[in-house]
């Protein structure tokens, strides 16, 4: 089968369209015909072994943990699905692929396209498990860096939605979006904590940092100089200032991609989409990703 390989950690460069064997499913798995796989910031960070305590890596490897598609092959104990279901979840092998092995997924809902669902297990587990482990109560003030971003605007929401005040840190183009969402917008750069302080005289109560772009400083400041309550997904320096990093499911994520797949087809969760591109041009969509500044969902549809 086709797919995106690389057999060493590196930059772009190391990636190229290839033919792999088509995986077979092991106990409780199933192998899913790609329809779709989502690109996450944390592809290149794994990519350029960043991640290994997180993630390990076995040569030769292919990128990609979000998959939507149908079900081609069953794993043995496989009970909750049948060849010719339409499912999406986290992918066990890598996505950016014709065909992928599986052990999370869930029933794709009919309203919703594979685009939409192929956005959710990452962004939306992320995030739940993020504040979860923040223990965001109803009433307190919440500052997320990079929230413009997929994973940072879905923690903006189901921030909102647990009755919390959100500040998000944003390109200003992107103010306008967080408004929608609820958020109060706040650009990068000089001045940040005075500028956090201003538009919330109350204090911070917890900080997600969803950028990786050193704003973990700030963080601790605005928070009275403790590391307490304060948890990135993308700083991998996070252990020298005493921060948790957060990487993989603590918990089952099965209820999560379904109760989250029932808001975005209700409409009471929104995530942009930014743009398709076949297999051959995973490599534009992880370059655009390694720039930061997409606005919305990048998928790529073998």
């Amino acid at each position: 089968m086709e797919a995106i390989v690389y057999d060493r950690f590196g930059g772009l460069d190391v990636l190229s369209l290839g033919e792999v064997d088509k995986p077979e499913p092991g106990p409780g798995q199933v192998r899913v015909k790609v329809a779709a796989a989502g690109v996450n910031p944390v592809d290149y960070r794994i990519r350029n072994g960043w991640m290994r305590h997180a993630f390990p890596v076995t040569f030769p490897a292919v990128p990609g943990l979000e998959v939507a598609g149908v079900v081609d092959a069953l794993g043995e104990g496989v009970t909750r699905f049948a060849v010719g279901d339409e499912v999406f979840g986290h992918a066990d092998t890598g996505a950016y692929a014709e065909y992928a092995l599986a052990t999370h997924v869930v029933p794709k809902p009919a309203a919703l396209s594979w685009e939409q669902v192929v956005a959710l297990p990452v962004a939306g587990e992320t995030s739940e498990r993020v504040l979860t482990q923040l223990e965001l109560a109803a009433g307190e003030t919440l500052l997320i860096h990079g929230a413009a971003g997929v994973v940072g605007s879905v923690g903006v929401q189901l921030a909102v939605a647990r009755g919390a005040t959100v500040i998000g840190t944003a390109s200003p183009d992107n103010h306008a979006f967080l408004r929608e969402l609820g958020a109060i917008p706040l650009a990068y750069g000089e001045n940040l904590v005075e500028r956090v302080r201003e538009v919330a005289p109350q204090g911070i109560d917890a900080v997600y940092d969803a950028a990786g772009k050193g704003a973990l400083p700030d963080s601790i400041e605005l928070r009275g100089g403790t590391a307490s309550r304060i948890v990135t997904i993308a700083d991998t320096n996070a252990a020298e200032f005493g921060v948790p990093f957060s990487g993989e499911a603590t918990a089952v994520p099965e209820p999560i991609y379904e109760a989250q797949a029932r808001l975005l087809a209700e409409g009471r969760l929104r995530i942009r989409h930014a743009e398709t591109f076949p297999l051959a041009g995973a490599v534009k969509a992880l370059e655009l990703s390694e720039g930061g500044h997409t606005r919305g969902k990048l998928v790529i549809t073998p």
